[in-house]
């Protein structure tokens, strides 16, 4: 069940819509004559987005004075703009949003790896600054290691003045391979290197779909070709390994708009190409070739496109030996086989009337997804005395709130783990008793931890472990949500008890064992549903399960999947948990 809960914003300052009108009225005061605008338009990456919808990286050079990028709550943060050719900079205008960074700095870098300092503050003010320069490079970034405000860095515009090409070229030399200790074994080469397109995408559809997003080891972002320019063949991404390399795999983990025809290639002087792999029947998903050539750069060359659309990768992976690898962070561990101990639990055991325990639960207060009808409340979630939390749907009327057809009619709660506690991988069980009646929707489920620091669902991932419809209380469904197949395309399954049993009798305990492989449902003991990682890339797409995630525990009244309630239903309804535990 998608959550309704979006991550924190600061509430509006009085003086934003007046600022916003006056940035978007005054002209930025331009460099010398000879000086261009050279950032308009180009692609700009950051280290986070609050939203990435509202506030991408890409807000902040496209001319627009009403849009702004904006970064997680966290220092250091950055924003940097590949100009698309080495340039001497003269200067930069920064239009900084209320939450600006007190110290920062300017750099520059050949090649978005390796950065120089042009311009350095610790006592910077905010506002609009005009900062004079000098400095060369492909890649001009604003690093701040100091915010001015509790909330992150915002920039409505981000502005680099300059001239194309070097007036002094200095030739940046190919660096010297550190001498690799196991010269036989595969090391990944093309994560964090440099990334070249025919296009990118980046609009409603595809926000900042650059070359970068296929080398950042992350399975939620991706690159496209442009739509902009229309979907055409033929269409490439390339990435340079910083060295020589000897290429033995490639991995390709493709968007739906994948290639029906494509070659691998290598190069050593980014210009003559020297195909490696070949093919007029490729099939999409998740493609690992084995494959054998020399070369610093790698490049996928797509000549006939599968689909109506373009070309598009989640991954594209180079393996070998040699090149300048960068050491992608650890992968996480996988628990124990299977995990037996507990490191989080409660048990529910507080007076009747108490409330859950603050320092392991958040109250999620507000209206839900998916048309829901619903209000959550607090005070609907308590213990009862004996063991349980008790969650209570009531047929009442909240005021000001705003549910499909007016004002919502009915109040429940919801309670999340969100910053107290999250984790990667091991065994997550509850023991619940879910209500019976139409338009009630009892769950319990997790989302990934950064869908509170900016990331969308469900580019976050969605684990859904128990989720059950008032009107047929037969049948129970466990259910995973990303990118690829989400919503009523999430991968999943319905289960039912031995013997035609209702899951509204009693308690039951539902189980989610969850590794680097897959996750195993179990129902009592017993597994009713097995999602094996690679069987999900091969024929789905990306699985984005690898990271931190949260739990959460509500009860929905209506909504789009278990419909409205009725008479039948007969308010108020109780979802009792007996215990949540988690173990390693």
């Amino acid at each position: 069940m998608p959550s309704s809960r979006s991550p924190g914003r600061r509430m509006a300052l009085l003086i934003a819509a007046a600022v916003t009108l006056v940035t978007s009225c005054l002209a930025i005061m331009p460099a010398a004559a000879a000086d261009a605008l050279l950032s308009q338009g180009k692609t700009a990456t950051a280290s986070s987005s609050e939203s990435t919808v509202a506030f991408p990286a890409s807000a902040a050079v496209d001319g627009n004075a009403g849009t702004r990028w904006s970064s997680a709550f966290s220092d250091p943060q950055w924003i940097q703009v590949d100009l698309g050719a080495s340039a001497t900079i003269t200067q930069v205008t920064l239009n900084w949003e209320a939450a600006y960074g007190r110290a920062f700095q300017i750099q520059t870098s050949p090649n978005g790896t390796t950065w120089t300092p042009i311009h350095s503050t610790t006592t910077a003010t905010g506002g609009n600054q005009t900062l004079a320069v000098s400095g060369t490079g492909r890649y001009v970034r604003v690093y701040g290691t100091q915010r001015a405000t509790q909330y992150g860095y915002s920039l409505w515009e981000f502005q680099v003045y300059g001239t194309i090409g070097d007036t002094n070229p200095t030739p940046t030399p190919t660096p010297t391979p550190t001498p690799d200790p196991d010269p036989g074994v595969l090391k990944l080469l093309s994560y964090g290197r440099p990334g070249a397109a025919s296009t990118s995408q980046s609009d409603g559809n595809c926000w900042e779909c650059t070359p970068a997003r296929a080398f950042d080891r992350d399975p939620a972002s991706r690159w496209a070709t442009s739509s902009t320019t229309g979907w055409v063949d033929p269409g490439w991404i390339s990435v340079d390994l910083g060295a020589t390399a000897q290429i033995k795999q490639v991995v390709l983990q493709w968007d739906p708009a994948y290639a029906r025809a494509f070659q691998i290639q290598v190069s050593d002087n980014n210009t003559t190409w020297t195909p490696i792999y070949s093919t007029t029947t490729g099939t999409g998903f998740k493609q690992t070739l084995t494959v054998n050539g020399t070369g610093r750069y790698v490049r996928m060359y797509g000549t006939q496109r599968a689909t109506p659309y373009g070309y598009s990768l989640w991954e594209f992976q180079v393996w070998g030996t040699g090149g300048a690898p960068i050491t992608p962070p650890p992968l996480p561990q996988d628990p124990a086989n299977p995990p037996t101990t507990l490191v989080w639990s409660d048990e529910f055991n507080g007076g009747a009337g108490t409330r859950p325990d603050s320092a392991k639960w958040t109250q999620d207060p507000g209206t839900g997804p998916n048309n829901e009808l619903e209000y959550y409340k607090p005070e609907n979630t308590a213990m009862d005395g004996n063991g349980n939390l008790v969650i209570t749907a009531r047929q009442e009327t909240t005021a000001g709130s705003s549910c499909p057809g007016g004002p919502c009619q009915y109040t429940s709660g919801r309670i999340n783990t969100g910053g107290k506690f999250t984790f990667t991988y091991g065994k997550v069980e509850a023991r619940v008793k879910v209500p019976k009646g139409n338009g009630l929707w009892p769950a319990f489920w997790m989302m990934g931890a950064d869908f509170l620091t900016g990331r969308p669902w469900p580019y976050n991932g969605e684990i859904d472990i128990l989720e059950v419809l008032g009107k047929d209380v037969k049948t129970s469904y466990s259910t995973v949500h990303a990118p690829a197949y989400n919503g009523g395309g999430g991968i999943g399954t319905p289960y039912t008890l031995p013997n035609g049993a209702d899951f509204s009798d009693d308690f039951h305990v539902w189980a989610a064992t969850w590794d680097s492989k897959g996750i195993v449902y179990t129902l009592d003991g017993r597994t009713v549903f097995t999602l094996s990682k690679a069987q999900v890339e091969a024929t789905r797409g990306p699985w984005v399960f690898d990271h931190p995630f949260y739990i959460i525990l509500n009860l929905a009244v209506g909504g789009d999947w278990p419909g409205p309630p009725d008479a039948s239903t007969g308010f108020p309804k109780q979802m009792l948990v007996d215990y949540v535990r988690v173990y390693k």
